[in-house]
């Protein structure tokens, strides 16, 4: 029989960085998720409504791949913000097996409640929330490779692609090579 446990949680002190990081983040977002059901939202909506504003419309598989997450992934929580009408989905007019997703002014309005929330979830904690998201950053950026961190913390290096984008254009590199082929071409 294995043996039961009586005694409290070992002192947090004693923990490593890495386990106090994953508990607190594991609180965090559950807490935040609680908060953002009353709107219809879950955090991977949040995610990708942030992408969509930041970075215009893109097909699915795009969105999929900015997010780091499966097609099928993406594919139910689009599903989710459609239903409350946070984004719009519609054919690419140039390969017609691909939805190009944009955010909807509700989504527009969705994502600011729920920076309000993702605030309120510290509100509790005697600590400086701005601060904190400072530090965090700091140690993301520190144990990201160069070449990832050019791909998803930087939101200026991703370019933005219409509803017409090229039907050959399915990865983010993709979309910069066509558009540099494309501006070389204007300006011959």
């Amino acid at each position: 029989m294995p043996p039961v446990y009586t005694s409290p949680m070992p002192d947090m002190r004693l923990w490593p960085t890495g386990r106090l990081l994953s508990t607190a983040a594991r609180l965090v977002e559950n807490a935040w998720n609680a908060k953002l059901g009353d709107i219809g939202l879950t955090h991977a909506g949040v995610i990708a409504l942030d992408v969509l504003e930041a970075k215009g419309p893109m097909t699915q598989s795009m969105l999929a791949q900015v997010v780091r997450v499966q097609a099928q992934t993406i594919g139910r929580t689009l599903m989710r913000l459609e239903s409350y009408a946070y984004i719009d989905r519609q054919r690419s007019q140039s390969d017609r097996r691909s939805q190009v997703v944009s955010i909807t002014d509700a989504g527009t309005s969705a994502r600011e409640q729920a920076r309000g929330l993702e605030r309120s979830v510290l509100e509790s904690a005697a600590v400086d929330s701005d601060k904190l998201r400072s530090e965090l950053q700091v140690i993301v950026r520190a144990l990201t490779a160069p070449d990832e961190e050019a791909r998803w913390l930087l939101p200026e290096v991703q370019p933005q692609i219409s509803v017409s984008q090229p039907a050959n254009v399915e990865r983010v590199e993709d979309v910069a090579d066509h558009q540099a082929g494309s501006a070389a071409g204007r300006s011959r």
